[in-house]
């Protein structure tokens, strides 16, 4: 089947957050590869890629694309889903033959909610869905599909078995060609990360048990699965190649330090190559395997600390100690490796007392950059389970406004959705409005003008979010 692959158009910002992970309007405006949409389509032979938001793309500038394939698959999320489904209703009115297919994880765990939500959808694939896909895309029978929910010809909503976990990552095809061959990668960029940079996955899974991480739980698994040495070496010998713009790589796995042995042997391939790297990282890498990195190419880690308090991070499940954090962040300050730090706000445990202590531990690890979020329990988490039982969860709210701004969702004894809400400003004014952090931005806007540039726009960006939120803690 002539194949259409299509993140979707949706609110002006939407950045499909970071691997899918969280999906909204940033504090600056960043936009992620759809790694997970490309991985479908590097499966069939001809396909198409549209990334709508990413190249400011409208739903009039694709309706000759939506009229000239047989096949599209939708890359969804939870809080894009009632949007994508308006997506699929205007493909089917344009094209009724077209055969309509959404991925994600939020029909992964949700495949009959989301079909009976919307009769546009022809069908659904769970979990690992690469070979699925491909199969449907070939003409294979659906009844024979597994990991495959469709609405039959009368109606009814059928559910095949499940399809088993892919363990030998190196039969999934690169996903650079089609980077190639449909996006811009210019359109591409973060606050933290050089521009342009390129991204992908070298594995699928995080042994990690963070009960708020979506993708672990719902479609990579626990299980680190990764793609050998040689062939990741040849994928970054691709970029080098055909990408000479890009200025860095980063390794979107959940958790790329994992398996120390591995990113060890990694970085030293890479380090022969001479390429700039960053990855997601555990705040507990080893100072020897910080060393190793850093020699070889390495510049920033992005590290999800969530929390300040300990009692949290065990609610979370972390796995993670507070002073093993500490003694990282030293040694990465220490070894020149830049850190953007993540935090969530409203998390199990949480208290106005907890804010104050997560604030005062960010100060103190104090990474470049960071970034504040709220505790989003996406269905098929424990969080969500978590939240329902308790109580926590507010009713007939999305995790997201129609705008792309993300919203407070879980309510606690002693500390409201709205209290949790405006933390967030106020966590970024004291973080970021101390005179010792200005010093360092200014420092860094001096290195040249292309910098200069970069944060003064990115300054006007972070202001306007300031204050979108402020009317919205005063409505």
């Amino acid at each position: 089947m002539k194949s259409l692959f299509l993140q979707a158009p949706s609110f002006d910002g939407y950045d499909g957050g970071a691997g899918a992970r969280y999906q909204m309007k940033r504090e600056v405006r960043s936009f992620w590869y759809p790694t997970w949409l490309a991985q479908a389509a590097a499966m069939v032979d001809g396909a198409k890629l549209i990334d709508a938001p990413s190249h400011r793309l409208g739903f009039e500038d694709i309706v000759d694309d939506l009229k000239s394939h047989e096949l599209i698959v939708v890359h969804t999320s939870t809080p894009s889903f009632k949007s994508d489904c308006n997506t699929a209703r205007r493909i089917k009115e344009i094209n009724p033959a077209a055969v309509v297919g959404f991925i994600g994880a939020k029909v992964a765990v949700q495949p009959q909610e989301s079909l009976e939500a919307c009769e546009a959808i022809d069908f659904v694939a769970r979990n690992e869905y690469e070979y699925t896909i491909q199969e449907v895309a070939s003409g294979r029978a659906w009844s024979s599909i597994k990991g495959l929910s469709y609405r039959t010809r009368e109606g009814a909503i059928v559910h095949n078995e499940e399809r088993e976990l892919l363990m030998d990552m190196d039969r999934l095809p690169s996903v650079l060609p089609v980077y190639k061959r449909n996006l811009d990668v210019t359109n591409y960029f973060g606050g933290y990360l050089k521009h342009p940079y390129m991204s992908w996955y070298t594995g699928r899974g995080c042994k990690s048990r963070c009960t708020f991480c979506l993708w672990p739980q719902t479609i990579g698994g626990h299980k680190y699965r990764v793609r050998s040495i040689d062939v990741v070496v040849e994928e970054v010998k691709y970029v080098q190649r055909e990408f000479p713009q890009v200025k860095e790589i980063f390794f979107d796995d959940d958790t790329l330090t994992d398996n120390l042995p591995r990113v060890e042997q990694l970085a030293k391939e890479l380090g022969k190559l001479g390429v700039v790297w960053s990855c997601n990282a555990k705040a507990n890498v080893p100072r020897r395997t910080l060393e190793i990195l850093k020699d070889n190419g390495l510049r920033l880690l992005l590290v999800g600390y969530e929390s300040g308090n300990q009692k949290i991070l065990h609610n979370i499940k972390k796995g993670m100690l507070v002073d093993v954090a500490r003694r990282f962040a030293r040694d990465c300050h220490e070894l020149g490796i830049v850190v953007h730090g993540t935090f969530i706000l409203g998390l199990p445990g949480e208290t106005r007392e907890t804010i104050r202590e997560t604030l005062e531990f960010a100060k103190e690890v104090n990474p470049r950059t960071l970034q504040v979020s709220l505790a989003a329990p996406y269905p098929g988490t424990f969080l969500y389970e978590q939240a329902k039982k308790n109580g926590w969860l507010i009713d007939d709210v999305d995790l997201l406004t129609s705008d792309g701004t993300q919203v407070a969702t879980l309510n606690y004894p002693g500390l409201s959705h709205g209290e949790i809400f405006a933390s967030v400003e106020e966590f970024y004014k004291k973080f970021y409005f101390r005179p010792s952090k200005i010093v360092e931005i200014l420092g860094e806007m001096l290195t040249s003008p292309e910098m200069l540039l970069r944060r003064l726009r990115e300054g006007v960006e972070f202001f306007q979010f300031l204050h979108t939120r402020e009317n919205r803690v005063a409505s």
